[in-house]
């Protein structure tokens, strides 16, 4: 190639680069112009659905369009999951997520796509921590300690419920487990609500379970709180200690929820988003029925986001193969 001919194709890259500038430069400024698929891996009804209907309503009147939310459930949010990253990336398919999305490649070894390379963060969004809880029939148990002390007694012995495996539920038990040494039976449930039954029944002996459904059993006396497993109090239980005050310090496993888009999706697009998400997280009336759930906001830039995954991904693959967890 003649040195001509190379400054010529160069020139002509560049004329291209800066058209298809111009032209995604174009298309953020009149983003968006029709409404906006939110995709909710699981079924409705949960706080994951409930977060995205509350933050979507608020985000359509800033960005003046409506976001839908579509229940898409299926293999612990996977087939969710997978249909946003193969969705076309121009901000019009997102996706709300949580610990699933790093617990996952763990756990899954036909993963069809990959939660670091498919998806363009947008933001953390909430926490909604876990809390330990169990029978107040059990008059035994007064804290964590108590838990502990009657495990090591008994290896074994004593059971825990959760939602499934791999479930933020779950994995609260095995790192318990994990930290205090202790060998308790976990018994997994398809779902929250038939767990709490029967830990409500005295069938099983604790739960690690989300404040979302626990909260008015324990607020009814129907349940005793231990503590709770995220680093700080949770506001909607301010007298529950956590479990790393409770005798296991380092403990926590905070249960989040963020939102992604495409890869590729164009960063103007996404900073628009980000933007009425953190706004819409600010607002009053959406904190009251974040707090009704017992969901604390978190928001954040998509870097941030970023890292939280990375981060999170390498913790729960290590706890993963460490507890020897499997999907069956």
């Amino acid at each position: 190639m003649t040195p001509r001919l190379a400054l010529k194709r160069l020139a002509q890259a560049s004329v291209a680069l800066t058209l298809l500038g111009g032209a995604a430069h174009a298309f953020a400024q009149t983003y968006p112009d029709h409404p906006v698929k939110w995709i909710v891996p699981f079924p409705p009804g949960g706080a994951m659905d409930s977060i995205a209907r509350t933050l979507g309503e608020s985000m359509g009147k800033q960005l003046n369009t409506t976001f839908v939310v579509e229940n898409r459930a299926g293999a612990g949010g996977n087939i969710g999951a997978a249909s946003v990253a193969r969705a076309k990336p121009d901000g019009y398919t997102i996706l709300i997520v949580a610990n699933g999305m790093a617990v996952n490649p763990a756990l899954y070894n036909d993963l069809n796509y990959d939660p670091q390379k498919d998806f363009a963060p947008i933001s953390l969004l909430a926490v909604v921590p876990n809390v330990l809880v169990t029978n107040p029939a059990r008059n035994d148990v007064k804290n964590v300690a108590d838990v502990i002390a009657q495990a090591k007694e008994k290896p074994g012995h004593y059971t825990y419920a959760s939602a499934g495996v791999g479930t933020s539920i779950h994995l609260a038990g095995e790192l318990f487990a994990s930290m205090a040494k202790v060998n308790m039976l976990h018994v997994p449930y398809k779902g929250s609500g038939p767990a709490v039954a029967d830990l409500l029944g005295g069938q099983v002996d604790y739960m690690f379970d989300s404040i979302t459904s626990s909260k008015p059993h324990i607020t009814a006396g129907k349940l005793r709180a231990l503590a709770v497993t995220t680093s700080k109090r949770s506001a909607a239980l301010p007298d529950v200690p956590t479990l790393a005050e409770s005798g296991l310090p380092g403990y926590e496993l905070m249960p989040w929820f963020a939102a992604f888009a495409p890869a590729g999706t164009p960063p103007e697009v996404i900073d628009k988003l980000n933007a009425a998400m953190r706004q819409a997280l600010d607002e009053p009336k959406v904190k009251a029925t974040l707090d009704s759930i017992g969901a604390e906001p978190i928001g954040g830039t998509p870097t941030a986001l970023r890292d939280h995954l990375a981060k999170e991904t390498a913790q729960w693959q290590a706890l993963v193969k460490e507890r020897g967890i499997k999907i069956n």
